[in-house]
């Protein structure tokens, strides 16, 4: 109040942007410091988007661009630039793995939690850098599957393990109930031997 004009209007200069009224990492600009000029001030984010007369919405999520990698959920709770580099990426197959501002390291033996059938074995190669499901299970007749269980039949009548004059039964064909199967004489079939 310390500029008066009297007998008609005064000029009023003020710069609007000393009281920093934009919001954290945006630019103020204010062209018009005369002539009565209020709230004509620009704010301007780093990314490019202004608003006239008070601070921009400058968000921005940061996991757009996936910067967590494969297995691993990334989270941005402000969205702004008020707070960037706040993006957290979590390890999917082990949430209490945590890294702020980039990429955790996802190493978890898969091999672990037993994946694989009875009678196989499982090998993990790749325990680092966020490789999942790469385990192999491997059956003892060397049949093998990447990523979970391997079907490992085998006929135990193939051999003709019971001799002549008998039937062989394999009901299972598997590892998983191994010498299992059953000899009935052709003959009399009341008379059976398992195994």
């Amino acid at each position: 109040t310390s500029i008066v004009q009297v007998d008609g209007p005064a000029t009023c200069s003020k710069d609007e942007c000393a009281s920093m009224p934009c919001g954290a990492g945006q630019t103020c600009n204010d062209p018009k410091q005369t002539k009565n000029s209020l709230n004509d001030f620009t704010c301007t984010c780093q990314n490019g988007v202004s608003a006239t007369g008070g601070p921009a919405t400058c968000e921005v999520d940061e996991c757009a661009k996936n910067p967590c990698g494969m297995g691993q959920t990334c989270e941005d709770p402000n969205k702004d630039y008020t707070s960037q580099h706040d993006f957290k990426c979590t390890c999917d197959s082990d949430t209490s793995i945590v890294q702020v501002d980039g990429p955790a390291t996802c190493s978890k033996d898969e091999c672990a939690s037993m994946p694989c059938g009875a009678g196989q074995t499982c090998n993990d190669p790749k325990q680092t850098k966020n490789s999942l499901n790469d385990f192999t299970c491997t059956c003892q007749n060397g049949v093998s599957a990447t990523g979970g269980p391997a079907t490992c039949e085998v006929d135990e009548c193939a051999k003709n393990p019971c001799g002549m004059g008998q039937t062989c039964e394999d009901p299972n064909k598997d590892y998983t109930s191994q010498h299992d199967f059953k000899c009935t004489c052709d003959s009399d079939t009341s008379i059976v031997q398992v195994d």
